[in-house]
């Protein structure tokens, strides 16, 4: 048993790091396009059409990754490479499908996206969506057979070479068509800008697929079963369901508006100033997904002989309390962070406290979520997820038109935070759990009221600015530290202090 955890925890450490590292180094190349790109609209043709990569990805992995998990380790499945043979054989029928008709109508496609100059940028989101949704089984084969390191590995050098890729030819092949035109004019065409950014992802995702090969053989050299797959299908579609309310949540913002203005240009420019300044509140998804799997996996180890739901409301309340430590940590040192993106950029800035406080209901929401996950009422999950669904839409395109992207940021808050509250009033009646709502409270009001006094007063200049700030900053950590946080307690930090 000792080794078991042992493993556990080694590869719950290589997969969390590995998918933290690797969203962080990709968040860095946000910088480079906003500077090297040509003028806010080519950033936001990046982010329209990336966030039709995220949806479609679900839309065509169609929960079949958590099947394949649930029914390979199934004891009554005698032959677990006949899971993993059907389960390729889906996702790869479903994914050639819609390559090869994807490419069949890639000029309506791309007029009906607002693409029709640019029906390459369109097929190439398609190519690399497609191809990836079919890499997905292969990866979760890797976690199946517990290879960690190779899972982690092929992950990294995927990012790393489309992060060279970008250098590449954003970078380094302006210059030097500029110094030695002949020496790279064979293959690099001036002016192609964000066009760059999708063939660096397109070579990445080719070398991605050929590097796993060696790990789909054993499925190829099975035959899938047909009623297996369809016990697959009727498991998974309830998942599909979920999924797509989930992501539609994530990236209606960025899909929906550029369909509400005629001018598709004016519509560009004003999404990339969002999605840029989106990027910045990113840092709140990131940290909270390193809080996921790092404190988590603490509290509920600490209490496995103890009451859970004691467990579940420490959670929740460590959770709240580094959440708003990083709320507050960004906004007040936003003068700082806005050089993450090109001056440009800096009218969207405003958007980064309402878009995190979206994110925080969000990730109270994701905790929330325990109690229908363990009686197994996953259905109310899709119905939070709809509603949430209805109230972004509706937020958008009645405001967007008016408001421009600030309706957009206001819409995730309004649907994460409908959600939040939806799934504690039900969750209260159908899986009561006693959270400290108390110090909930108390430490929302006392954030909001250092927000205000942290940000009302125009201090010049910014260094006293800073100062300021840094010392509300302090006096919350303090605050918060003596109320309810015992450092001795945390992992690592308890054994320094020991």
């Amino acid at each position: 048993m000792a080794g078991g955890m042992k493993r556990l925890a080694r590869e719950t450490a290589v997969y969390g790091l590995s998918s933290i590292v690797g969203r962080f180094l990709n968040w860095l190349l946000v910088p480079m396009y906003t500077r090297v790109l040509t003028g806010t609209g080519e950033f936001g043709v990046y982010t329209n059409l990336y966030a039709w990569v995220a949806f479609l990805l679900v839309f065509l992995t169609y929960g079949m990754e958590t099947g394949f998990f649930r029914f390979i380790n199934k004891k009554e499945e005698r032959e677990p490479l006949r899971v993993y043979a059907t389960a390729l054989f889906s996702i790869g029928l479903s994914s050639g499908l819609f390559m090869l008709f994807a490419f069949l109508f890639l000029s309506p496609v791309s007029d009906v996206l607002g693409y029709g100059d640019h029906p390459d940028y369109v097929g190439m989101m398609l190519g690399i969506v497609a191809v990836d949704a079919f890499c997905c089984i292969p990866f979760a084969y890797l976690r199946y057979k517990g290879r960690a390191y190779r899972f982690a590995g092929i992950r990294l050098l995927g990012i790393f070479l489309n992060i060279g890729l970008n250098i590449f030819f954003l970078v380094l092949c302006p210059r030097m068509y500029q110094q030695a035109p002949a020496a790279v004019g064979w293959f690099y065409t001036p002016g192609y800008g964000v066009g760059y950014a999708f063939v660096a992802n397109v070579i990445t995702t080719a070398v991605t697929f050929l590097i796993l090969i060696p790990d789909m053989l054993p499925g190829f050299r099975h035959k899938p079963g047909f009623s297996l797959l369809k016990r697959m299908l009727s498991y998974s579609f309830p998942i599909l369901v979920l999924g797509i309310a989930g992501i539609f949540n994530q990236t209606a913002d960025k899909i929906i508006f550029p369909f509400l203005f005629e001018d598709k240009a004016y519509a560009n420019e004003q999404l990339g100033i969002y999605g840029a300044c989106f990027k910045i509140a990113v840092v709140m998804v990131m940290f909270i997904q390193a809080f996921r799997y790092a404190y988590e996996p603490f509290i509920f180890a600490r209490n496995k002989n103890d009451d859970n739901n004691q467990a579940y409301c420490e959670a929740m309340k460590y959770f709240i309390l580094f959440a708003l430590v990083i709320f507050l940590g960004v906004v007040y040192y936003l003068d700082v962070l806005k050089y993450f993106v090109a001056p440009a950029y800096y009218p969207g800035l405003r958007v980064v406290p309402v878009v995190m406080l979206g994110e925080l209901f969000f990730g109270i929401y994701f905790n929330l979520s325990l109690w229908y996950k363990l009686s197994d009422q996953t259905r109310w999950g899709a119905y939070f997820s709809l509603a949430g669904c209805v109230a972004t839409v509706l937020v958008i395109t009645l405001f967007a038109p008016v408001y421009g992207y600030m309706a957009c940021a206001w819409a995730s808050f309004v649907c994460n935070l409908m959600m939040m509250l939806l799934s504690y009033f039900v969750g209260q009646k159908k899986f009561p759990i006693s959270y400290d709502l108390k110090s909930a409270f108390i430490y929302f009001v006392l954030a909001a009221v250092l927000y205000v006094a942290g940000m009302l007063p125009t201090i010049e200049p910014e260094a006293l600015r800073l100062a300021y700030r840094t010392v509300l900053f302090v006096l919350f950590i303090v605050f918060i530290v003596k109320r309810d946080l015992p450092l001795g307690e945390l992992p690592y930090v308890g054994r320094f202090f020991r």
